[in-house]
């Protein structure tokens, strides 16, 4: 366990895939803190092997495996990869993109296909792979990063909206089909969040920007910390009775 945490997930290992920044960064090195030894998976190889570097140097343990979630052999070759290095304890299924904004009439089935493939079939192709393994060793924690639009509508994201809507029934049916074999399954549906792909993406549409600052009643963003310390929780011992749940994280977004 590294320094400051109090070993809600102690003697595990955990994969983390997108998480080479924002989220999944901060989630790797949150399960890092709490005592687990994490896999982190990307596209992106200098991004990947600087959490994996954070991580080292604060006393973890952590390695990199490139993966693109959109392919079945390199998530079929993650996951075992992950099995042959420690185990597959927990699981978060983070990887994703936000798309370019455009109006649904507007939206290239280019662009909508690869939304799709990344945000929903990644998720997909993660579960087919890392389910078996936690079915046959009797336990495990899943959980699929989804977002507030798989809650809500968000005009000008008709991609992303439904992606992450599709995660949310992936979620609950994985759920319920693990209900008696030790498995727990659980999304996770983070506001808006302070990480370089939405900074990216409100620096390209204004208009975006506008409609996300209206949306936050604290009046700020939130952090990829905040998200992370979640998505541990319902991987820890803790959250033993939680599944199917998709949980907001949003400072009241939704709500208002």
């Amino acid at each position: 366990m590294t320094e400051h945490g109090s070993g809600l997930v102690e003697g595990k290992t955990a994969l983390v895939t997108g998480a080479a920044s924002g989220i999944g960064s901060a989630t790797a090195r949150a399960f890092a803190r709490e005592g687990a030894r994490v896999v982190v998976a990307d596209v992106d190889a200098a991004g990947g092997e600087k959490t994996v570097a954070e991580i080292t140097a604060a006393g973890g343990d952590a390695r990199f495996v490139q993966a693109d979630v959109t392919r079945e052999s390199e998530v079929e070759a993650l996951i075992a990869a992950a099995v042959a290095w420690g185990g597959l304890d927990c699981a978060v299924n983070n990887a994703g993109i936000t798309g370019e904004p455009s109006g649904l009439h507007d939206l290239s089935l280019d662009a909508w296909n690869r939304t799709l493939a990344i945000n929903l079939t990644g998720v997909f192709l993660s579960l087919k792979h890392e389910l078996p393994v936690m079915q046959q060793q009797r336990a495990g924690a899943i959980v699929n990063v989804a977002s507030g639009a798989g809650v809500v509508a968000t005009p000008g994201l008709a991609a992303y909206c439904a992606s992450k809507h599709g995660v949310l029934g992936l979620t609950k049916t994985a759920a319920l089909e693990n209900a008696r074999t030790g498995v727990r399954v659980n999304a996770i549906c983070p506001g808006s969040t302070d990480t370089p792909m939405l900074r990216a993406s409100m620096a390209r549409d204004p208009g975006l920007e506008k409609l996300i600052r209206r949306s936050l009643p604290g009046g700020r963003l939130g952090t990829p910390e905040e998200i992370a310390e979640t998505a541990v929780w319902l991987c820890s011992d803790r959250a033993s009775f939680v599944s199917g749940e998709s949980m907001l994280v949003d400072g009241g977004s939704v709500a208002r």
